[in-house]
């Protein structure tokens, strides 16, 4: 089978445990910051253990900036069409265009049943999905006057208003596997999202061949519809298929993507561990393998018309340092940082241009607080080292081990966090703005040069960390030293990247 030559794009498929929701929304949070393309949630309206899907799409797109969402897949027989397609089209305007609609035929029948739907067959759930697909584009096309009207077998509308007009063109993608699904996705979908889990890896091609048939009969081009699969695996060092390590699985979807066409990437992840290795070792490999096994890319056919979008000026407002510094120390002379060229004060940005630059703004936000709270547990670790009373009492003595402990955990999670945000930096972020802008050189070696300069104030932090527990002389007070110097170059540096980038990433983006 052909190589589509689409860009790769990345995703992950978090568990929607109601009993875990702020486990789930971390997650969200962590695949927006680490550069995924993609946070997706499977949709089983009948299971009380789950969040409802659309209410947790709706919050996760609140929360980030820059990945798009969609359900993976979405119910179709408990989810009406047009109620649906307007769903979708108001969260894609809430998100600035950040809404993908995943959508299944049915399973899981008595389920279904039970909770108010029809039970209906095989073949009778693919026709209904291909009614569905025609409603929920007709709700979309609000510059068709007329109401929306459709007589089928199992949905009638008669005479909706169609809109509201969603923010770019959702795409559709549907969850297929037999035939007759795969002769739909070839005739009316965007996408095609099978998964791992359900299929063999060697049936790909035979899949692919019968839509690319059905959309070459449809008057389709069959590179229209990108291909994406939902993956499941392990690292480790087991050779099997994405049970290796992280290199082996790049080298692994790299190779299916240059054999089958399979272009996104969608990984079942409940692990911040899975997630950030995924994001910031597989992607960027899988990436670069298949760019250099492709060469020079093809040029792109002609694109169909894009709505126009609306354009601003920019939103986006770096934030402050704050003028009372907290250390005698300094990280580094603010004097001598460099200064990129002025922005065009008349330029105008989209509303997805200028969500690049809100995102960064609001990784930094997600830092600063996180900053807070260690701040904070300093604070009562210190008051609690200090209390003659402590030491007499046990349970006053185990709340300060739970604070030391507590500390020294959230400090080793946050020092990581800091630390994968400046290497996404590094590798993918600075090497794309400084293509884009050379006049940007500077200002990018200085904040190189500020990253590495911090990830040594954060070894100090675990230094003082280590001397505290080890009761050494001065323990708690080198600890705040260690968290003054910190916290001035850390504000200071995050505001000083906003001041620079804020504009640059509104015209350039992220990569």
């Amino acid at each position: 089978m052909p190589d589509y030559r689409h860009d790769l794009q990345f995703g992950v498929f978090i568990t929607p445990l109601a009993a875990q929701a702020d486990g789930v929304l971390e997650l969200a949070r962590l695949a927006d910051v680490v550069g995924l393309d993609i946070v997706s949630f499977q949709d089983h309206p009948y299971q009380p253990r789950f969040l409802d899907t659309w209410t947790l799409l709706s919050v996760v797109a609140a929360e980030t900036t820059n990945v798009r969402v969609a359900p993976n897949v979405a119910n179709l027989p408990l989810r009406q069409p047009v109620v649906l397609a307007r769903s979708a089209a108001s969260l894609d305007i809430l998100s600035g265009g950040r809404v993908e609609l995943g959508l299944g035929a049915g399973t899981f029948w008595d389920a279904i049943e039970a909770n108010g739907g029809r039970k209906l067959t095989p073949g009778e759930s693919v026709d209904a999905l291909a009614e569905a697909i025609e409603i929920v584009r007709a709700v979309w096309n609000t510059e068709e006057r007329r109401g929306v009207r459709h007589r089928g077998a199992h949905y009638t509308v008669d005479g909706a208003k169609p809109g509201p007009a969603p923010a770019h063109d959702i795409e559709i993608w549907l969850g297929a596997y037999k035939p007759r699904m795969l002769r739909l996705t070839g005739t009316r979908a965007n996408g095609w999202l099978p998964s791992q889990a359900y299929l063999e890896l060697d049936r790909l091609p035979a899949m692919n061949a019968a839509i690319d048939d059905a959309a070459a009969d449809a008057g389709r081009r069959p590179e229209d519809i990108r291909r994406l699969l939902n993956i499941n695996g392990s690292f480790g060092t087991d050779a099997g298929f994405l049970e290796g390590t992280p290199q082996q699985w790049a080298e692994q979807l790299a190779e299916l993507t240059l054999a089958t066409g399979m272009s996104a990437y969608i990984l079942a992840a409940d692990a911040a561990d899975d997630l950030r290795r995924f994001a910031e070792e597989v992607a960027p490999a899988t990436r670069e393998l298949v760019e250099r096994a492709r060469g020079a890319p093809r040029p792109s056919p002609p694109s169909a018309p894009v709505r126009h979008e609306a354009t601003a000026p920019l939103a986006a407002q770096p934030t402050n340092t704050p003028e009372r510094r907290l250390s005698d120390e300094q990280a580094w002379d603010e004097s001598t940082r460099p200064t990129g060229p002025a922005p065009d004060p008349s330029r105008t940005y989209t509303a997805r241009e200028q969500a690049a630059g809100r995102h960064l703004i609001d990784v930094h936000d997600a830092l600063r607080a996180e900053l807070a709270q260690l701040r904070d547990l300093v604070e009562q670790v210190a008051a609690g080292s200090t209390n003659p009373a402590a030491v007499r009492s046990f349970i006053n003595r185990m709340t300060i081990r739970q604070n030391l402990w507590t500390l020294g955990t959230f400090c080793e999670t946050y020092c990581r966090v800091v630390t994968h945000h400046h290497v996404l930096e590094d590798r993918s972020v600075f090497p794309h703005l400084r293509r884009q802008d050379e006049a940007l050189g500077p200002v990018i070696d200085r904040l190189e040069q500020e990253h590495e300069q911090i990830a040594d104030l954060l070894e100090r932090v675990d230094q003082a960390l280590v001397a505290l527990v080890a009761a050494e002389d001065d323990g708690i007070d080198r600890v705040e030293r260690a968290m003054n110097l910190l916290t001035d170059a850390l504000l200071s540096h995050f505001s000083y990247e906003e001041r620079e980038l804020v504009e640059p990433l509104a015209r350039h983006g992220f990569y």
